[in-house]
C-alpha cells in the first residue's frame, strides 16, 4: 500500500484515481469484489498483545449521517473512504466494521489486507423511523461472512420492553448467535436498554441498565461459545465488566463532550478485567479537529499501550 496522506485533502486527491478504478469494477466487473476476497491476505483474529483496535463504519446504512451538528457529515461516500483510509493506513489499526457496500468499497481499494474484517448484520432498524425497534437483517448474514472470508460479525440488540418489535429482533440475533456457532465465526453483540422518548428511541446509559442489556443478550443463542459484546463506556464499567465472562470491545458511541474527556474515559475501562480494545466510529473518523490521524493515533496508544 502506498503511504496515505494525513490530511483529508490530501487523501482525497490521492485516491483519486483509485475512485475512478472503483466505479468502473463496479460497473464492469461486479466479479472483481469476490476476486479480492478471495485473495485477500487475512491474520489470527488475536495477535501481540491479544488486543483489537476496530474503526466503525456502519452509521450510514442505518440512515444515521450525523456528527455533531452536522446532519449529513457522512453523506460523502469518497469523503469517508479517505477517512477510512487514513485510519486503516496507521500502525496498530486492527481492522475495520461495515456494512457490505463500505466492505466491498474497502475491498476493491485494497485497504483490507492483512486486517480484521467485521460484517454489520442488522441495520434495518432505520433512525428515526416508527419501525425502529424492528431491527430485521438487511446487511450480512453469517453465511455472506463466511462466503468472503471476513473475520468477525456484529449485531445491534436494542431492547424496549414496551415494543413488541422487540420480540422479533431478539429471536433474529438468537438465530445470529445459532449460525455463528456452527460456522465457529465470533459475533459481537451490541446491547442496550432502549425506550421511546419523544417520538425517538433513546439508550438507557445507567450502569444498571447496562448491566440488563448484557445479562439479555449474554444469553441469545444455543451456545455462548463464539459470543463478545460489544458495550458503551458508562459510569461504574467495574460492576459493569464484573456481570459477564464474556470477551468485551467497548464503542465509541456519539462524538459529544471533549476528546480529552472521551479519552480518559477509554483509558480507564481499558484496563478492566475482560475489556480486549476498542470499536470506535465517527470519534476518529470525524474527529473535532479533523486530523483524523491523530485521534486514531491516539486511541490505538491507549488500546496496544503504544503507537505500534
Amino acid at each position: 500500500m502506498n503511504e496515505v496522506p494525513t490530511s483529508i485533502a490530501d487523501a482525497l486527491e490521492h485516491y483519486e484515481s483509485t475512485f475512478a478504478e472503483l466505479r468502473r469494477l463496479r460497473a464492469e466487473e461486479p466479479q472483481a469484489v469476490a476476486e479480492k476476497f478471495a485473495a485477500r491476505k487475512r491474520r489470527p483474529l488475536l495477535a501481540g498483545d491479544g488486543k483489537l483496535m476496530i474503526v466503525a463504519a456502519d452509521h450510514p446504512a442505518r440512515g444515521a449521517l450525523g456528527v455533531r451538528d452536522d446532519a449529513n457529515a457522512m453523506a460523502d461516500r469518497y469523503e469517508l473512504l479517505a477517512r477510512l483510509a487514513i485510519a486503516l493506513s496507521r500502525p496498530g489499526v486492527d481492522g475495520v466494521l461495515g456494512t457490505p457496500d463500505i466492505i466491498d468499497d474497502l475491498a476493491l481499494m485494497g485497504l483490507l489486507e492483512d486486517k480484521i474484517v467485521v460484517g454489520s448484520m442488522n441495520r434495518g432498524g432505520l433512525r428515526g423511523s416508527a419501525f425502529e425497534m424492528d431491527d430485521r437483517f438487511t446487511g450480512y448474514g453469517i453465511d455472506s461472512i463466511r462466503r468472503d472470508g471476513l473475520d468477525f460479525a456484529k449485531t445491534l440488540v436494542r431492547i424496549n420492553l414496551a415494543d413488541p418489535a422487540t420480540v422479533a429482533t431478539l429471536e433474529a440475533n438468537a438465530r445470529a448467535v445459532d449460525d455463528a456457532v456452527h460456522a465457529q465465526l465470533p459475533i459481537m453483540l451490541e446491547p442496550f436498554m432502549s425506550k421511546w422518548v419523544g417520538g425517538k428511541i433513546t439508550n438507557d446509559l445507567s450502569t444498571e441498565e447496562v448491566i440488563r442489556s448484557v445479562a439479555i443478550a449474554s444469553g441469545l443463542g444455543n451456545s455462548s461459545a463464539y459470543t463478545w459484546m460489544k458495550l458503551p463506556v458508562v459510569e461504574n464499567m467495574e460492576a459493569v465488566m464484573a456481570s459477564t465472562t464474556l470477551p468485551t470491545l467497548l464503542l465509541g458511541g456519539e462524538p459529544n463532550g471533549s476528546p480529552e474527556e472521551v479519552f480518559a474515559r477509554w483509558q480507564h475501562t481499558l484496563s478492566l478485567p475482560g475489556v480486549r480494545g476498542l470499536v470506535v466510529g465517527r470519534t476518529l473518523i470525524y474527529p473535532h479537529d479533523g486530523d483524523v490521524a491523530g485521534a486514531v493515533d491516539t486511541a490505538v496508544a491507549m488500546v496496544h499501550g503504544t503507537a505500534v
